[in-house]
């Protein structure tokens, strides 16, 4: 698979999962795929300080993005500045 079908796959995982975000003021943006296996992303808006962010990214975004993308291993959130 090429990195231009990794990214858009991973796209569609986080376009599947962006609703849900939205709905409680939140919404991700995709920064970068290291390696093939890496997914770093940024968790915007209400979903910044939420506490249970890590769970949303474990259960919801991780487990969204490696349906699409198995070869995914690693989805990190970059917090913002």
């Amino acid at each position: 698979m090429t990195d231009t079908e990794l990214k858009s796959k991973v796209e569609a995982a986080l376009e599947e999962i962006r609703p849900f975000l939205q709905s409680d003021g939140g919404d991700i943006a995709l920064l970068s795929i290291e390696d093939g296996t890496t997914v770093k992303v940024q968790l915007e808006g209400a979903c910044v300080g939420c506490s249970v962010n890590q769970m949303t990214l474990k259960s919801g975004v991780e487990m969204t993005i490696k349906k699409h993308a198995p070869q995914i291993e690693h989805v990190i959130n970059v917090m913002p500045n």
